[in-house]
């Protein structure tokens, strides 16, 4: 079993940057690549359970999410955040990091390190 999940996009940067900082540390990461799999509602409830991170958090606010009509009031709840990554799975934060109970959203860079050190 992994030692941690990575949600990940191989477009972002930032992402990559997750999977290698999990490389330097030895961590044994599995990955997942979101977009070729989105998770399901049972999937992001879960995630959204394990998340430090406020659930709206977890949505992107780039281009997208304006063409598609959103707004913050959209993603205040779980429910929400839900709904609107089932619909628009591209607009999930990256990446997302799982270990056991708990995962981050791995924004700023920073944060990846701190989360598989500890």
């Amino acid at each position: 079993m992994a030692d941690v999940t990575i949600l990940h996009n191989p477009r972002c940067s930032t992402s990559r940057h997750a999977l290698a900082t999990a490389g330097e540390t030895g961590a044994d990461a599995e990955v997942v690549e979101y977009l070729r799999h989105p998770l399901d509602e049972a999937a992001l409830r879960g995630l959204l359970a394990k998340l430090e991170d406020e659930p709206g958090e977890l949505v992107r606010r780039d281009p997208a999410f304006r063409e598609a009509g959103l707004t913050d009031a959209d993603v205040r709840t779980v429910d929400q955040v839900v709904a609107v990554l089932l619909a628009h799975p591209k607009l999930m934060q990256r990446p997302v990091l799982v270990r056991g109970d708990r995962a981050i959203i791995g924004r700023p860079r920073d944060r990846i390190a701190q989360f598989l050190a500890g």
